[in-house]
């Protein structure tokens, strides 16, 4: 099913085609200026780091249920070798990778979500074939570094993760500015956390591929309105899944991806950083979070690391 009048009222009101030029392929990264930057190295105070990484091995969350997207099956392709033939010379050991590239903690280029035959900025769908995505390609967001700030929803709820199918609002997320005492600024990044990651930690990836928390249409409005550069979330799905109406497959991944631009992460740990940060009180912190720059791909994995 199209989206629903009403949603596609909201995705013109939210868009960003031509906000950054017609040629623009980095979406709300664009937001990301040097002011966003130093609002980052400012939170840096105790040098402290924290990995928001998920495992990049066969342990990783996929379960079987997305044809192709298969965890890190690395093998090793040199073992131990002499490459002259002499033993006392020079050896080595090298090793390669086959997985998905959305498989693990990952952000989503803007290719790979769209509809009505179009992509973001008014690319058509076409310019991905084969050999990938040739204008979307995950390449073209370059180095990501920027002020991170964690709204933790399930701790400004007061519960160790929400429920399965939750539809987070713009009221929940206000909720967790509160608790986290910041003010959101333009070019941020938020680690959203839902608390879905402990289903993970437990060691049930079913329950973690299954029906998960997550941004709802009805907070839509609130990332546009504040101009957020990127959003990750610590569930497989971004948003909140079985979605809001059963007849919209994912509308928050269209409206974000191809009218808004908004830069979409998933599969990201955040319950350490929910930890550390409900601790000594600081919510924001410098991440640095560059993909992957694979060629023409329409997603990139990372490992995503907070600096406070």
């Amino acid at each position: 099913m199209a989206l629903p009048q009403h949603l596609q009222d909201l995705a013109q009101q939210v868009s960003n085609w031509g906000r950054w030029g017609a040629d623009d392929r980095r979406g709300t990264l664009n937001l990301i200026d040097a002011a966003a930057i130093r609002r980052g190295l400012d939170a840096a105070k105790q040098g402290r780091v924290i990995s928001l990484s998920f495992s990049f091995d066969e342990t990783g969350p996929q379960t079987g249920s997305i044809p192709g997207r298969d965890n890190a099956q690395r093998v090793m392709t040199m073992l131990n070798l002499a490459y002259t033939g002499d033993p006392t010379n020079f050896c080595t050991n090298d090793d390669s990778v086959n997985m998905g590239v959305q498989s693990s903690t990952h952000w989503d280029s803007l290719a790979h979500a769209g509809y009505n035959n179009l992509l973001y900025n008014n690319v058509s769908d076409s310019t991905v074939d084969a050999e990938g995505s040739h204008e979307h390609g995950i390449e073209t967001f370059g180095p990501i570094v920027s002020r991170g700030v964690l709204l933790d929803v399930a701790r400004a709820q007061g519960v160790e993760y929400l429920a399965g199918g939750y539809a987070i609002t713009g009221e929940d997320l206000d909720a967790a500015v509160a608790l986290a005492k910041v003010t959101i600024a333009a070019g941020d990044i938020i680690c959203l956390r839902t608390g879905h990651e402990l289903h993970r930690i437990a060691g049930d990836n079913f329950a973690y591929a299954d029906a998960c928390p997550g941004p709802s249409t009805q907070s839509i409005r609130w990332f546009r309105d504040h101009d957020v550069a990127a959003v990750a979330t610590d569930n497989m799905a971004f948003e909140c899944y079985p979605c809001e109406d059963p007849n919209v497959l994912l509308p928050v991944h269209m409206i974000h991806l191809r009218d808004m631009g908004l830069i979409q992460g998933q599969n990201w740990s955040l319950n350490t950083l929910s930890q550390d940060c409900a601790k000594d009180g600081q919510y924001d912190f410098l991440l640095s979070a560059s993909p992957l720059p694979l060629t023409r791909s329409v997603g990139g994995p990372v490992a995503p690391t907070a600096v406070k």
